[in-house]
């Protein structure tokens, strides 16, 4: 899927393909153009992987856009796939399944993760994401380690 940058968050381009399948994933249950217009204000978001630098909780829209500010001088991201979304029992919640792929900017290393997001949704808003990744993954990439 191409990415394409939002004259509203040129800062983050490097994100793009994350915020493509993100909002494939949740279309017709949020609204807004970009996945940050589909974040509530209050939204807290939890990290439930262990990576050194990355918190495990951050409460609102503010702050994670602060998170994510500088991702782009670490990770560029060139795409993102294996979309699966998955309906809960409760109608606020949707689970998403999918993968991104791009390249670790101080190594110089593939990467490519796997992430389950189990996201409530208010009001047509984000409000809650709850987040699964491939820390292996992640640590294989930016440390070029094989454990």
């Amino acid at each position: 899927m191409g990415a394409m940058t939002n004259p509203k968050y040129p800062a983050f381009a490097a994100l793009d393909p994350f915020f493509d399948i993100v909002m494939l994933g949740l279309a017709g249950a949020v609204d807004g153009d970009h996945y940050f217009d589909a974040v509530a204000d209050h939204a807290v978001f939890e990290y439930r992987y262990v990576f050194p630098g990355f918190p495990s909780r951050v409460e609102g829209r503010d702050a994670l856009m602060a998170l994510y500010s500088g991702y782009g001088d670490s990770t560029v991201l060139n795409g993102a796939d294996a979309l699966v979304v998955h309906r809960s029992q409760d109608p606020r919640i949707v689970i998403i399944e999918y993968e991104v792929h791009g390249q670790k900017i101080p190594s110089g290393n593939a990467y490519d993760n796997r992430f389950i997001s189990v996201v409530t949704i208010e009001d047509r808003k984000i409000v809650h994401w709850r987040d699964y990744m491939d820390s292996l993954a992640a640590f294989t990439a930016a440390t070029g380690a094989n454990p």
